[in-house]
């Protein structure tokens, strides 16, 4: 990206399963779905969405191996998306284990989301 014009942050929470995709989905929802960018076919190449670059930076408790960087990146409709994954996040206690959601002990899983928008 030579142009960086945009940084959002967001956090998700997995709180009963230990699922770390689901918690990245939510972290780059929080991240991407409070912005607007109106201006930003007025700076890219070719006034193309197309041409958007895209660097999502995840930091990760745990799972990293279950982590399905497709499944997130369905979020992102446009640009070409990167992704990056980092150590980070937490694991803490949900306070109670829960086996009707799947729940193999009582962690919930926090994922941090870094969105870098430009061209």
């Amino acid at each position: 990206m030579d142009k960086m014009m945009f940084v959002e942050i967001g956090m998700g929470i997995d709180l009963h399963g230990q699922n770390v995709t689901k918690a990245a989905v939510r972290a780059v929802q929080n991240a991407i779905h409070h912005n607007s960018m109106p201006g930003i076919r007025s700076v890219l190449p070719g006034g193309d969405l197309a041409n958007m670059k895209v660097n999502v930076r995840l930091a990760v408790p745990a799972d990293r191996g279950k982590l399905d960087l497709e499944r997130v990146g369905v979020e992102l409709p446009y640009g070409q998306v990167t992704f990056e994954v980092v150590d980070g996040g937490m694991l803490t206690s949900s306070g109670i284990l829960l086996t009707d959601k799947d729940d193999v002990n009582d962690l919930a899983y926090v994922v941090i989301a870094s969105v870098e928008v430009g061209y």
